[in-house]
């Protein structure tokens, strides 16, 4: 939480916050409109692109290499990200990166 100067600035925010957070929930309760934004549903269900990756291999899924898809495939798509995925949706994927490369491997 960020200094605040008085109890009217604390309470702004943490509307502001919940504004966020309620924005974010109603994000992850979305159906995937598209391939890729089930691949990023699976990163920030597992928070980890091993684990997406042998998700997309299950389904025979190659790369737009024509070769296995990979852990680099993954990374490639939540920093680059691609035109059928959510900017939000994109946005939170971002984060759980972002926090896991900070502190390992929790949430």
């Amino acid at each position: 939480m960020k200094p605040y100067s008085d109890i009217a600035e604390l309470i702004e925010t943490l509307e502001s916050e919940i504004k966020l957070r309620t924005e974010q929930i109603t994000t992850l309760k979305e159906v995937p409109q598209s391939f890729n934004e089930q691949i990023i549903f699976k990163y920030i269900d597992t928070c980890s692109t091993g684990k997406t990756k042998d998700f997309v291999r299950s389904l025979g899924v190659k790369s737009e290499r024509g070769s296995l898809f990979s852990s680099g495939d993954v990374s490639k798509l939540i920093k680059a990200g691609a035109e059928d995925i959510s900017p939000e949706l994109l946005a939170i994927a971002r984060k759980v990166a972002s926090m896991k490369n900070k502190n390992g491997n929790r949430r």
